[in-house]
């Protein structure tokens, strides 16, 4: 049941990350001509369908069992998916992304439909193992454009990129038949309660807090594994294969590492390691926020030190009246491969002489103004490997937040679950429209790190502070001696 779960829900998270690959691919080959923002609204609409209806789906799963629910899921996008190969406009590749999105869907119903079968202290592996079909997206960044490439015969017959949603219409057909032939429907002991009763855990401010985290560790990571596609083609002027290439490098670890994380969180506890999570987050994105470019600033000048007439002017001194005034000249520019390795920021200043022959020069007037330039070279494998690494913590982090639910929510999965994943999936919606109008409005690349150097911030001060009354509310005297 684990292995089909695992399975069916690695297929669904290939289909759901498509428009990352597909769309990069069309507006570069100039096949539509669509803005940052309108791009970022359709790597955004896939995951907003897949996030809205997940808690409906986790109920339905709870009301009737995974088999029906998963199996009807996988045949019903299979439709939207294959239409998406026949449209010629922004606004029906909008609908058809909306309808095939719902296969995102399929996590809420994995996570409960996986839950029934396993014991409280073997659940955060499970599902940490299930998440693991989070690989799904760097089966898609690392596969689909070499398909692209190969349908569109390297270019020249533009039109065949129209095969590879009906390449992945039949996927989800296939593994749809699979999954209701190999399964055995199980349902939880609260499929007996009214859809009201179901829905009471949602009154809980912690479901919130537990999704705040999911939007970041998991709505952000789907947002990246499409939004980094793009990133690399404009900032490094890399080709879309090898940008399809390097995004994997990101997804597939993160997706795969969630089933470490699920194990960590079973052996350590999922609170502190979202602590290590939240905290490693906050400093790569950190790290991140430095771009690619050169800053030039004003630096040490040359002021005269008496009044006088300058007699002579050179690269390397200015004369007045007896007095000579060396000046620093600048040397050959230098210059950084891209493909070196630059990690501290490379730095040159000089001078350059303001004034003329026969000028009358005041004391503690300027003559040779300085300027300093700094260049942040910002290397494509430096900037690769921080965020595949930031792709593994936000996978431990997965697995971490759906550890806490079992554990709070034992009876309500399907419900929590759904909200939680609600959430986190409208992160992966909301996160890509936000990078497109950052962009936009700010011309930086980096400023997405911006945005997720604070949101870090942010789910580590609320974690930190409920941690902090939940010691004082429970161990008062021990916080006392603590506070001293």
């Amino acid at each position: 049941m684990l292995l089909m779960n695992t399975l069916a829900f690695t297929v669904c998270f290939a289909a759901w990350m498509l428009n990352g690959v597909l769309v990069t691919h069309l507006t570069v080959n100039q096949v539509f001509n669509w803005s940052a923002s309108e791009i970022g609204w359709l790597l955004g609409i896939p995951v907003l369908t897949g996030s809205i209806f997940r808690l409906p789906a986790g109920v339905l799963t709870d009301k009737f069992g995974g088999r029906p629910v998963f199996t009807a899921l996988l045949v019903f996008c299979a439709l939207p998916m294959f239409l998406l190969s026949q449209v010629n406009s922004y606004w029906t590749f909008a609908l058809c992304s909306f309808g095939f999105g719902l296969v995102g869907v399929s996590f809420s119903i994995g996570i409960a439909y996986t839950s029934v079968w396993f014991p409280k202290n073997r659940q955060g592996l499970a599902l940490g193992i299930f998440g693991a079909g989070n690989a799904g997206s760097a089966l898609t960044t690392l596969i689909a454009p070499t398909l692209l490439d190969r349908f569109t015969d390297h270019g020249q017959n533009i039109e065949g990129w129209r095969t590879l949603p009906i390449v992945y219409s039949v996927a989800l057909v296939v593994m749809g038949v699979v999954f209701f032939a190999a399964t055995t429907n199980k349902k939880p002991r609260s499929s007996v309660k009214t859809v009201a009763q179901q829905l009471e855990p949602l009154k809980d401010i912690r479901v919130w807090r537990f999704g705040l985290y999911y939007f970041l560790v998991f709505g952000c990571f789907v947002a990246f594994s499409q939004w980094l596609v793009p990133y690399f083609v404009n900032v490094y002027y890399l080709p879309l294969v090898m940008a399809g290439f390097l995004a994997a490098l990101f997804s597939f670890p993160s997706g795969v590492i969630r089933a470490l994380g699920g194990w960590m969180s079973d052996r350590f506890g999922g609170r502190k390691v979202m602590y290590w999570v939240l905290g490693s987050s906050l400093l790569i994105s950190f790290l991140l926020i430095v771009p690619k470019m050169e800053i030039t600033s004003p630096g040490k000048g040359v002021a005269a030190d008496r009044d006088g007439v300058v007699t002579s002017v050179s690269e390397s001194s200015v004369t007045i009246g007896d007095r000579q005034y060396p000046i620093k000249a600048r040397e050959t520019p230098a210059t950084v491969a891209d493909d070196a390795i630059v990690i501290l920021p490379t730095i040159e200043s000089w001078q350059e002489s303001v004034v003329q022959v026969g000028q009358s020069v005041k004391r503690k007037e300027l003559v040779a103004k300085g300027i300093t330039r700094i260049y942040f070279q910002a290397n494509v494998w430096i900037f690769a490997l921080l965020v595949m690494t930031l792709g593994v913590v936000w996978g431990i982090g997965k697995a971490a937040v759906y550890k806490h639910i079992p554990e709070y929510f034992p009876e309500e999965v399907g419900v929590v679950g759904g909200m939680v994943g609600v959430l986190g999936g409208l992160g992966g919606f909301i996160s890509p429209i936000i990078f497109g109008y950052l962009l936009d409005g700010t011309g930086l690349w980096t400023s997405s790190w911006m945005f997720m150097f604070l949101l870090s911030a942010v789910c580590l001060i609320w974690m930190h502070r409920v941690v902090q009354k939940m010691m004082h509310r429970e161990q008062p005297a021990l916080m006392k001696k603590l506070d001293k």
